[in-house]
């Protein structure tokens, strides 16, 4: 009976390619592989020609699904080759881990250790671990196999370092799956582990007893696992995986090529940036071969490494430059592959009824960003928005709303950013408890949302969010509970601030065909109430609560168009009573009147008086910096056109004393630095003509020539542009 340990970096090609070859040579009647012993159900799997890494068993508990884990396999995995060995090989392959029932109820870390050759070659002083191993182990193999190699230096790694509790009952778990094997009559077993672990699994063993002392009363938790698909990203050590490499691209790349490894690599590099529209010629390429070899050399190494080709890229390929290196290091060395399931794999409900739909409807599950515009007048457009729409109601952000898309939304059209991420896997186990199918678990979420009374702007955004998402079943209960929450809620704030979402929802009907008609009804309800409210808002308050009531306003006004003539007309009524109100703050008073201008709702007269009694001499100049914001705010086109409000800030900023300037100036930069450049230039041009006018033509008989010098500085800072 014979049983070869190799110890392997999780995901090195070097000690994939080493492995490869040794398993060929062994030939075992059975292989052993570190991972959840639950996964021995679905690794015959590995040999279905369209199970395509990178790919990973997940694992969750049934009971609490965030508790879960991912065991990832790259083609340049050595685990995953043990696997296709096995399998080609027609021998059993099982895996001797802690069961992930184990590891979950202990709260520890599944999905595996560190990676202590990294370690070792950060220690000896490689930046790159594979380097390393081509240096240390491949080069002295002629004396001494690689995987002795490597149990030397874990034993005497372990030997500073022992394993903490959590990872001594892993491995004695692994010892007596070994101890079983060998009782079911194996005579050439093959254990591939982590390199750290082989130590422990060398004979002589310890007593049984003593790992069944570790292992009795262990807690357990009911567990289920499937393969899900992987991407080279989730692989990479900054995604936070623990057992992470940093170039899984450049990896794959040196796993996969046996010939011509640094040009190949560095023609696929000219190929990212040609993509990019970016000069690179043959010619760039053949001159980073020769630096990249040239470095080498001069480093005493065999072959360029990844440091070498990297130090190539940016030199002769970027020319200089970082930035179109991030690119290359992201779509290369860290790489955006993404590996693929079986459709008959074992998975949840859910999950199939997603793949079923998204195949359907044409929807690749891909890494890398992409948009996607949809015409929802189209049944293609409408349903693929009507999936992404319920895929966010459950949590899963497969698309997001562009930003164009969250300027037009209830339109024709919507635009999405998509890519599919492997965590969503688990995101989806998680909604299983709410149906099986994507639309019957949307809708459930939505009612188990409104029923637990939240407050009135989130039951109004899952009111949009059923109508978008198309959730017939779910929208009466949303809509009695969004009418019950604005009947009883007194605070006229809590109204305004869910009625944009509200309004916009109500233009649903025309676009996806959903009837809208009592979503209209509490919409004109919720108005009616803010139109009555909103006075007593507005007693009494402070200049944080009057910026707070004027963004309130602002989002109120700009969504009432939406009910009808009707429920503009009520609104407007509404602001002229509200405008007329005495004590008003100064910030409101100023965006109540612009609005009301805005909407002829005012004459330009009144207009002019008002800012011309905001703004007399004796108004502290704070309240009057805080008049001239709130009215405004959002557009200078009335200082561009209107000669008369115009002359009144500039008479108004003569006469403020130079100690209270100061004080003021911050507030109006706020207000004018928000104004385009086109805006600033106008109003620079307007008041530099101001100041040259003649009396008869400023409509004055006199004029202060000392004002008249002052008014071009003063604009000039304001705008914050220069004046000669």
């Amino acid at each position: 009976m014979t049983t070869r340990l190799f110890g392997v970096r999780h995901h090195g090609p070097g000690s994939a390619r080493a492995l490869a070859a040794e398993l060929a040579a062994f030939a075992p009647d059975i292989v052993l592989v570190e991972g959840p012993p639950e996964a021995d159900a679905v690794v015959g799997l590995a040999g279905d020609p369209d199970l395509e890494p990178p790919v990973a068993l997940l694992a969750w508990t049934v009971d609490d699904v965030s508790r879960a884990a991912f065991w990832p396999f790259a083609v340049f995995s050595p685990e995953w080759q043990a696997i296709r060995y096995a399998d080609a090989a027609g021998v059993p392959v099982r895996f001797c881990d802690l069961p992930a029932a184990h590891q979950f109820a202990l709260g520890g870390r599944p999905g595996g250790s560190g990676d202590p050759l990294a370690r070792l070659a950060a220690v000896a002083g490689y930046d790159d671990p594979e380097r390393w191993w081509d240096d240390a182990i491949e080069h002295r193999r002629g004396s001494e196999p690689a995987f002795a190699v490597i149990a030397e230096a874990m034993a005497a790694l372990r030997a500073d370092d022992p394993p903490d509790s959590y990872d001594a009952r892993r491995e004695a778990y692994m010892r007596t799956v070994l101890r079983r094997t060998r009782k079911e009559g194996h005579e050439r077993i093959a254990v591939v582990c982590g390199a750290w672990h082989v130590p422990a699994l060398t004979d002589p063993l310890p007593p049984a007893s003593r790992d069944q002392a570790l292992l009795r009363g262990l807690p357990k938790r009911r567990t289920a696992c499937a393969w899900v698909p992987w991407t080279h990203g989730r692989l990479a050590t900054a995604s936070g995986y623990g057992a992470g490499v940093t170039s899984p691209g450049w990896y794959h790349h040196l796993f996969t090529t046996e010939e011509d490894v640094t040009a190949r690599w560095l023609a696929a590099v000219a190929g990212v940036l040609r993509a990019e529209d970016l000069p690179v010629s043959t010619a760039h390429v053949i001159e980073a071969v020769r630096l990249a070899d040239t470095l080498a050399a001069l480093r005493d190494r065999s072959s360029a490494g990844l440091a070498e080709v990297t130090e190539a890229t940016l030199a002769v390929l970027c020319g200089g430059d970082e930035v179109q290196l991030d690119l290359v290091t992201r779509r290369l060395v860290v790489g955006e592959r993404m590996g693929a399931v079986p459709a008959d794999a074992p998975q949840t409900p859910l999950a199939a009824d997603l793949a079923a739909t998204a195949r359907r409807l044409r929807l690749r599950r891909e890494p890398q960003p992409r948009e996607l515009d949809l015409d929802l007048r189209t049944p293609g457009g409408l349903d693929r928005s009507r999936l992404l729409h319920r895929l966010r109601l459950l949590g899963i952000g497969w698309g997001r709303p562009a930003v164009s898309a969250r300027r037009s939304t209830g339109t024709f059209r919507e635009t999405w950013e998509i890519a599919w991420q492997p965590e969503f896997e688990v995101d989806l186990v998680a909604a299983g408890v709410y149906g099986t199918t994507v639309a019957g678990a949307a809708a459930a979420r939505v009612r188990s949302a409104v029923a637990d009374a939240p407050a009135l702007a989130d039951v109004t955004a899952a009111v949009e969010r059923c109508l978008l998402a198309d959730l017939p079943d779910a929208l009466p209960d949303a809509l009695t509970a969004l009418d019950a929450r604005a009947a009883g809620d007194a605070d006229v704030a809590h109204l305004m601030a869910a009625f944009p979402a509200l309004a916009r929802a109500t233009r649903y009907g025309n676009v996806r065909g959903t009837d809208t008609g009592a979503l209209r009804t509490v919409a004109d309800r919720a108005l009616d109430r803010i139109c009555a409210g909103l006075p007593p808002a507005a007693h009494g308050i402070d200049d944080d609560e009057a910026a707070r009531l004027s963004e309130l306003v602002d989002g109120v006004h700009a969504v009432t168009g939406l009910l009808g003539d009707g429920a503009g007309d009520r609104w407007l009524v509404a602001l002229v009573r509200l405008a007329d109100r005495p004590a008003l703050p100064p910030l409101l008073a100023g965006r109540l009147a612009r609005l009301l201008a805005d909407a002829d709702r005012m004459a330009v007269d009144e207009v002019e008086r008002r800012l011309a009694r905001a703004l007399t001499p004796g108004t502290p100049a704070a309240q009057a910096g805080a008049y001239v914001e709130g009215f405004f705010a959002g557009g200078a086109l009335l200082l561009v056109h209107d000669d008369r409000l115009l002359r009144v800030v500039d008479g108004w900023l003569a006469e403020v004393p130079e100690a209270q300037f100061d004080e003021v100036l911050p507030l109006l930069r706020r207000t004018f630095g928000a104004f385009a450049d086109p805006e600033k230039r106008a109003i620079g041009e307007r008041a530099a003509a101001l100041a040259g006018a003649t009396p008869a033509a400023r409509g004055v008989e006199e004029i202060d020539e000392r004002r008249a010098e002052l008014v071009v500085p003063v604009f000039a800072r304001l705008l914050g542009v220069g004046h000669g």
